[in-house]
């Protein structure tokens, strides 16, 4: 069985920066996917907005437009661990964040292509 749990969510203000993480329960880290989504306060789970993806070597990495340049993705296989580095948060970017796997490569950033979650870790962001 797969689990991410996510951590580090919390208020902040426009401008600010947080660091979430994403710690995976799994017997081996290798071969999984790796990807970030949030959804938006009062937006059903099937409308879950892609953030951020990696690969297992960490490569393919890939990031939404609305992210790009202020949000980095990363992982460290060894810790089992996945990260999102926030930074010039707006308050566009309130939302529960996801921490997402997939076993194998992919370039998707649908939710449905995604088979293991985490519960999500809430991001506010005052303006």
């Amino acid at each position: 069985q797969v689990q991410p749990v996510e951590s580090g969510g919390g208020l902040v203000q426009a401008g600010g920066s947080l660091r979430l993480s994403c710690a995976v329960s799994v017997p081996t880290f290798s071969g999984y996917t790796m990807a970030w989504f949030r959804q938006a306060p009062q937006t059903p789970a099937t409308e879950r907005e892609f953030v951020a993806r990696i690969g297992w070597k960490g490569e393919n990495i890939e990031y939404s437009d609305s992210v790009k340049g202020r949000f980095t993705i990363s992982r460290d296989n060894a810790k089992k661990m996945v990260y999102l580095e926030m930074n010039s948060l707006q308050s566009e970017d309130t939302a529960v964040y996801h921490c997402a796997a997939k076993f194998g490569a992919t370039t998707s950033t649908s939710s449905f292509d995604y088979n293991y979650w985490g519960q999500g870790t809430q991001v506010t962001v005052s303006s």
